[in-house]
C-alpha cells in the first residue's frame, strides 16, 4: 500500500455556501476538503461542482459515516461507492473518524464514543485494514470530540490511536479543536495528549470553533459554528512546533457559515502561526 507522502498546503471546507466563489475564479488555498458522503452518488449538480472545483485544487475526501468503531464491520456497499469517489476525484487522501455511527439497522448520524479498550482497539484496527485494503490506499484516522468515558477503559485515547496507527499503517487527522474540547470536558492535559501521538504519521490538521462551557451546561461542545478561540491557536502553534514534517491544516466550519473572505482571513492567520512554529523550531535546532 502507497505511502502518504507529507503536504504542507493551507485549505477550507468546501461548503455550498461558497460553491460560487470557487466556480467564479481563484480562490487562495491549496486544497479543498469535501464531506465524503455528499458526493457518494452516480451524478447530480454537487458531483459536477466538485469536478470543476477539483480542475483548480487537490481535493481531499473526508468522511462522516463509515463506522471504525462498529463491532459488525464496515458495510462493503459503502467502501465501493467510496472507492468509486476515490477513483473519480484522485483524492489527496481520503479520511474518516475514529468513532462508530451506526449498527446493522440503524444509522445514527453522529459520531459516537468508543470505550478506549483492548477489545474495542482490536476491532478499530480490523475495521481500518478492512477499509484500507478495499480503498487500496492508506487511510487518515481523525481524533474524535468526546463528552464521555467509560469505566472499562484501558488506554488513554493518544495511547489507543498511537497503537491503531503502528498495527494499520493508517495516518492520522489531528483535529486540534477535538483535542481542545476534550481535554476540557475530561480534565487530561492536551500537551500530554500531543506528547503521547506518533506524530511523524500526522498528515492534516482541522481547526474550527466550539461552544464553551456555561454554568448551567458544563461541557464544551464541538459545534463548528464559530471562529478559532485563542486557546486552539495556542495549542495549534505548539503542535506545529512539535511536528517533523510539514502537515496541510484546515480551517472547518459547517454552521453560521460566513462569506468565503472571513474565512480565508482565518486561513491566513493559522500560515502565521504555522510559519512562527517553523521559525522557533529552527532557531532552537541552531541553538541545540
Amino acid at each position: 500500500m502507497d505511502s502518504i507522502p507529507p503536504f504542507g498546503g493551507f485549505g477550507l471546507g468546501l461548503r455550498r455556501q461558497h460553491y460560487a466563489d470557487f466556480l467564479a475564479g481563484e480562490v487562495p488555498v491549496d486544497f479543498v476538503e469535501v464531506i465524503s458522503e455528499n458526493y457518494m452518488v452516480d451524478g447530480g449538480k454537487p458531483l459536477r461542482v466538485l469536478e470543476e472545483v477539483r480542475a483548480k485544487h487537490p481535493v481531499a475526501l473526508h468522511g462522516v459515516s463509515m463506522s471504525i468503531g462498529s463491532a459488525g464491520g464496515i458495510d462493503p456497499a459503502y467502501l465501493d461507492r467510496l472507492k468509486r469517489l476515490a477513483e473519480r476525484i484522485e483524492p489527496l487522501w481520503v479520511s474518516d473518524h475514529l468513532c462508530w455511527t451506526r449498527t446493522s439497522a440503524h444509522n445514527s448520524h453522529d459520531l459516537l464514543p468508543l470505550p478506549l479498550t483492548r477489545d474495542a482497539l482490536d476491532v478499530a484496527c480490523a475495521n481500518v485494514d478492512q477499509a484500507q485494503n478495499h480503498l487500496g490506499r492508506a487511510m487518515l484516522i481523525e481524533n474524535p470530540s468526546s463528552y464521555l468515558t467509560f469505566p472499562e477503559d484501558e488506554l488513554t485515547e493518544w495511547e489507543f490511536i498511537g497503537e491503531m496507527a503502528r498495527r494499520t499503517g493508517c495516518y492520522l487527522l489531528l483535529d486540534i479543536n477535538n483535542i481542545y474540547v476534550s481535554a476540557c470536558n475530561h480534565g487530561f492535559s492536551a500537551d500530554d495528549y500531543l506528547a503521547g501521538l506518533p506524530l511523524d504519521s500526522v498528515r492534516q490538521i482541522h481547526l474550527a470553533g466550539h461552544t464553551p462551557a456555561t454554568k448551567e451546561r458544563p461541557v464544551v461542545i464541538d459545534t463548528h459554528d464559530r471562529d478559532v478561540c485563542d486557546d486552539v491557536w495556542a495549542l495549534y502553534a505548539r503542535a506545529m512546533s512539535m511536528l517533523s514534517v510539514p502537515v496541510a491544516t484546515m480551517i472547518e466550519r459547517d454552521d453560521n457559515i460566513p462569506p468565503l473572505a472571513d474565512l480565508l482571513h482565518e486561513l491566513d492567520e493559522a500560515r502565521a502561526i504555522a510559519a512562527g512554529a517553523s521559525d522557533k523550531g529552527a532557531g532552537e535546532s541552531i541553538a541545540a
